[in-house]
């Protein structure tokens, strides 16, 4: 039986694995050749802002409602970029790290008091920038070097044009037919944490090892993966506050990371061709599969390794 293909029940949670989904190949060579504005025909122009007036938790709710994982704050009359809101920035001010310090200092722990502060409060000043004149090499090479998902697209006066992202280079890159397989790019042994774990350890984890997903393993098994966005969720949503007696922050960083993980888990195996993977994370809007090989996981892998991967090849 092609391993591709298999299907694994685990806890009742459903492990998907990608199948053949073979492309043809594509010539390339127009994207690296620096054409005018090429960037804002591959990346997105109507790009969603938000103001740096806007409440943290009225831009978690939207990033939520949205699907997007960052947002940029601009200035509501000029469009200039003020700063960028990530979801690391979110799970960041929700316990992770530094951006905590305004729940317990300035709210003495108290969450529901924190989310009504404005965005700007947390949001990124310092945002790596893209110029509309930049070609997909210079975009792509600049993700791999600061390991930022999603570079905002801006002209002389920082006025904001679009934003170019990880996913974005993944819809180019992906039509190469690639002769690597998920093992040759994966991460081996990733961090992992369990479905008992708190959300305060597990946002704090991935803040430290700059990470947006942990897959979730109990014993040897795969129960499921935790992103950033699943956090996010949890607060975009409302769920965070529905169960609060007092407000406090560490009355629900407290619940299990469980009570964030969604049912339906999608998987890869490490000889499936990453041209492949890329496809199916694309197809899916999933940022990430966690690498299976006799229903053990072994691996991980990412946008961020299937963009690097398929740069080099090119």
């Amino acid at each position: 039986m092609n391993r591709n293909n298999k299907q694994n029940r685990v806890n009742d949670k459903r492990i998907l694995s990608p199948g053949k989904n073979p492309g043809g190949a594509v010539e390339l060579a127009s994207h690296r050749s620096g054409r005018h504005n090429e960037l804002l025909s591959l990346g997105t122009k109507d790009v969603y802002t938000v103001p740096s007036t806007m409440s943290i938790i009225g831009s978690a709710e939207e990033m939520v409602h949205r699907g997007f994982r960052r947002l940029p704050v601009t200035d509501p009359g000029t469009q200039q970029l003020k700063g960028l809101v990530t979801a690391g920035d979110i799970i960041d001010f929700m316990g992770g790290g530094q951006k905590y310090n305004l729940v317990r200092g300035r709210h003495h722990g108290n969450l529901i008091a924190a989310v009504n502060e404005p965005v700007r409060k947390i949001m990124s000043t310092a945002v790596t920038t893209l110029s509309p004149s930049a070609d997909l090499s210079d975009a792509v090479e600049c993700i791999l070097r600061t390991g930022y998902g999603g570079l905002p697209i801006v002209d002389k006066e920082m006025v904001l044009c679009g934003i170019f992202t990880e996913r974005d280079a993944l819809n180019v890159l992906s039509a190469y037919r690639s002769s690597l397989t998920v093992e040759e790019v994966m991460t081996v042994s990733p961090y992992v944490t369990s479905p008992d774990a708190k959300i305060s350890d597990v946002t704090r984890e991935m803040v430290k090892r700059k990470i947006r997903r942990l897959p979730v393993v109990s014993g040897e098994v795969l129960f499921g993966i935790v992103t950033a966005m699943d956090v996010m969720r949890f607060l975009g949503d409302g769920d965070a506050f529905s169960g609060m007696e007092t407000g406090n922050a560490e009355e629900i960083m407290q619940l299990p990371i469980r009570e964030l993980i969604s049912g339906e888990l999608y998987t890869t195996t490490p000889d499936t061709n990453i041209g492949e993977t890329a496809r199916m994370m694309i197809s899916r809007g999933i940022g990430a599969f966690p690498v299976i090989e006799d229903s053990r996981l072994v691996g991980i892998v990412t946008e961020f390794d299937m963009v690097r991967a398929l740069n080099r090849e090119m």
